[in-house]
């Protein structure tokens, strides 16, 4: 097999960086990031990795592949996209996996505001994320579906912010923590999570651990709470039919 590409980004102006990496289908390597936006957008195939800082919209329409970032990651990463796989070794910025569709975002740290916003399920196509640390406020905001998983390693009480999943009217966060988590709006129940529901993600978890080298029995043999859409949810008659 050929070798991966390898590009220095220092001091690259981003609309070049990505040309470069639209010409080569293979895996390539990229150092020395520096704040370029759209990084791997709409790529198909392949492994893209990262040492440095992407800028905002890292991997936006990703239909495939993987991209593994040793750094951390700056706003938009994720954005609207179908397939494949995000792995961040640091911590991520504002609205990770923004509309996402499909796919994958594994983030070893912390996430700031609006984790998961507009993200949807359609079909086979279940989109998740999984963050190691804590989440900043309004994730899952309008969530319609998919798996929003929140570790919370390291992190003493509940390692999620305000109003989370506000306008929710689809999909799941799940929170490993001992305390219930509270100031949620009225668009969201919660309780401990079931064995089901720790079935259904145990999946993701073993794979976040093995992407970052953690235990995965370790991590799922703590309580989780699971939040979910409130039957009575305002929204929900704006977005399906009765």
């Amino acid at each position: 097999m050929p070798a991966s590409k390898q590009i220095s980004a220092r001091a690259m102006y981003f609309k070049e960086l990505n040309e470069q990496i639209k010409a080569t289908s293979g895996d390539l390597s990229i150092d020395d990031c520096c704040g370029q936006r759209f990084i791997a957008s709409k790529r198909k195939e392949g492994t893209v990795t990262i040492t440095g800082t992407p800028g905002n919209a890292l991997g936006a329409y990703l239909d495939g592949g993987v991209i593994e970032v040793h750094g951390n990651v700056q706003d938009a990463v994720g954005d609207t996209m179908n397939d494949g796989q995000i792995i961040v070794h640091g911590n991520a910025g504002d609205a990770l996996g923004y509309a996402m569709r499909g796919g994958k975002i594994f983030v070893r740290g912390n996430t700031g505001y609006r984790t998961g916003i507009h993200m949807k399920e359609y079909q086979d196509k279940q989109p998740a994320i999984v963050v190691g640390g804590k989440v900043g406020s309004f994730p899952g905001e309008y969530l319609a579906g998919g798996r929003i998983v929140i570790l919370g390693i390291g992190i003493e009480g509940v390692p999620l912010g305000d109003f989370a999943g506000t306008g929710m009217h689809g999909g799941k966060i799940l929170i490993r923590t001992d305390k219930e988590p509270t100031n949620l709006p009225a668009q969201v129940t919660v309780a401990t999570a079931t064995g089901d529901d720790l079935h259904e993600i145990a999946p993701l978890v073993a794979e976040f651990a093995c992407s970052f080298d953690y235990d995965a029995k370790t991590l799922m043999a703590e309580r989780f709470y699971v939040l979910k859409p409130n039957a009575k949810n305002p929204y929900k008659q704006l977005y399906t039919a009765n």
